[in-house]
C-alpha cells in the first residue's frame, strides 16, 4: 500500500509540472501581441501593409497616409499609433487614423473619428500647431509644420 501511494504522489506532481510548464510557454511574449495587433489592422483596413519591425515600432504602409507607424507597450504607454498626412489632412486620412485607433484601442470608430477630428480641429491660430488633448482616456497629439501635419494617439500604462 506504501508504494501506491507513492506512485500517485509522484504522477500528481508530474501532472503538476506538466500543466505548469504548458501555462508558462502557451502565453505569447510582447512582440507578439504587436505583431498580432498588426495584423489586426492589416486585416480590419483595407490597403494596409506591414512593414519591417524595429525597437518595438511597427511601420505599416497605407496610400493615404504618408507614414503610419503601431508603437507597441513600453515603460510610459500601452500602445501607441502615429499617422503622418499633408499639411490640411484629408477626409479619408482621418477616416484611416480613426479606423486603425477604433482596432488598436478598441473603441467604437465613431468615438474615434470625433477625436482625430476634434484634435487636427484645434490646430490653428489661437492654440497654434502643436495641440495636446485627451479623449476616452487616451492622450491625442496633433501638430503641424509648413507642409504636413501628424497626430499621435497613445493609452498610458495607469489607463
Amino acid at each position: 500500500m506504501h508504494s501506491y501511494h507513492w506512485a500517485f504522489g509522484r504522477a500528481a506532481g508530474f501532472a503538476t509540472f506538466v500543466a505548469l510548464s504548458m501555462a508558462l510557454t502557451s502565453q505569447p511574449a510582447r512582440a507578439d501581441r504587436c505583431d498580432d495587433l498588426a495584423k489586426e489592422l492589416k486585416n480590419g483596413i483595407e490597403g494596409i501593409r506591414i512593414g519591417q519591425t524595429a525597437a518595438g515600432t511597427v511601420y505599416l504602409a497605407h496610400p493615404k497616409a504618408r507614414e503610419i507607424t503601431l508603437g507597441c507597450s513600453s515603460k510610459n504607454f500601452s500602445n501607441q499609433l502615429f499617422g503622418k498626412s499633408d499639411r490640411k489632412p484629408t477626409p479619408a486620412f482621418v477616416e484611416l487614423m480613426a479606423s486603425a485607433a477604433a482596432i488598436v484601442f478598441t473603441l467604437p470608430k465613431d468615438d474615434m473619428q470625433r477625436g482625430v477630428t476634434r484634435c487636427y480641429r484645434r490646430l490653428g491660430i489661437f492654440r497654434g500647431d502643436d495641440v495636446a488633448s485627451r479623449y476616452r482616456r487616451l492622450d491625442m497629439r496633433c501638430a503641424r509644420t509648413k507642409t504636413e501635419s501628424s497626430i499621435t494617439i497613445t493609452r498610458s500604462k495607469d489607463q
